[in-house]
């Protein structure tokens, strides 16, 4: 039910202009999203990688209305990219399809994230290319696919575990070699294209998870389900899994202790930092993702 609500909520034009605009909203905003700039998001990254763990930076935003503000995000992310060089940093980055401007004139799209992705190699670095809703699941994969075979090892895709479709979708990218983050996934989708139940899927990201792991592929497990966590590392001890063969991914300003544990414990954790003005759908729909989380954000919020 909460999750529903959340899920709905991400979408209410209303609710976001006055979040996105009110002084509580902006103070939620500054505990989970970097900042509004690069400078931020940099600034951020150096910080968690002070703390030993590596960094995702996204700039926020999605279904640009126009050519202008997709090249505009493109630019950003550029310069993200080399700016991650020139200050030695830790870190890949994030995008999102419509970002890039799927929605106006997929050639455009197409065209900014191949620049991207060409750089990300230039640099040796990575490009995370994010998962929306099911209408982009497709042409989404068929990027990545597409990308992989020209740029092999430099991009990634991400795998929502509600999705019914998804256990198809991590054998074809594993059978290519390509990197994936699995999550749990925060979009309204209807029952015949997605797992409804939490118990279903979580057992759905148990059983990928386990897929993943025995791939030899270097895969992110993007979760901040305790329970999914102990089960993951289980897992690993039990089939000799190294620590250092894939790694655990949280977000910024949640459970900054408990990435802290996972990292004492030997494990890897990426952190995926968020920066920009448009943090609204973003944080409702990770909290949709897991609900508790909501609860975690409130207590912090009044702690002043």
């Amino acid at each position: 039910m909460l999750r529903a609500l959340l899920i709905s909520l991400s979408g209410n034009r209303r609710l976001r202009t006055f979040a996105e605009n009110s002084p509580i909203g902006q103070r939620v905003s500054r505990r989970f999203v970097a900042g509004t700039t690069v400078e931020d998001a940099l600034n951020a990254t150096r910080a968690v990688n002070q703390r030993g763990m590596s960094v995702s930076v996204d700039n926020l935003g999605e279904n640009v209305t126009n050519a202008e503000e997709a090249h505009q995000s493109a630019g950003l992310y550029h310069q993200l990219l080399d700016e991650i060089t020139a200050r030695g940093l830790n870190a890949n980055i994030s995008l999102k399809l419509t970002h890039m401007g799927l929605d106006v004139d997929p050639r455009v799209a197409r065209e900014l994230v191949w620049g991207l992705v060409q750089h990300a190699a230039q640099l040796n670095n990575f490009v995370r290319v994010d998962m929306e809703g099911s209408a982009y699941t497709q042409v989404t994969l068929d990027t990545v696919h597409e990308l992989h075979r020209a740029y092999p090892g430099r991009v990634g895709a991400v795998i929502q575990a509600y999705m019914r479709r998804s256990q198809a979708d991590v054998e074809r990218l594993i059978a290519e070699g390509i990197r994936i983050r699995l999550c749990k996934g925060a979009y309204k989708e209807p029952p015949d294209l997605a797992f409804q139940k939490k118990s279903e899927v979580d057992a759905n990201y148990v059983r990928l998870m386990e897929i993943l792991l025995k791939s030899g592929i270097y895969h992110g497990i993007a979760t901040h389900d305790e329970r999914i966590i102990e089960q993951t590392k289980q897992f690993a001890r039990a089939e000799r899994i190294s620590p250092e063969a894939f790694e655990f991914q949280m977000l910024y300003g949640i459970r900054r202790d408990l990435q802290e544990k996972i990292l004492r414990q030997g494990w890897r954790m990426r952190v995926y930092i968020p920066f920009g003005t448009e943090w609204y759908p973003y944080l409702m729909r990770r909290l949709a993702e897991r609900p508790a989380n909501l609860f975690f954000i409130l207590r912090n919020l009044f702690r002043g």
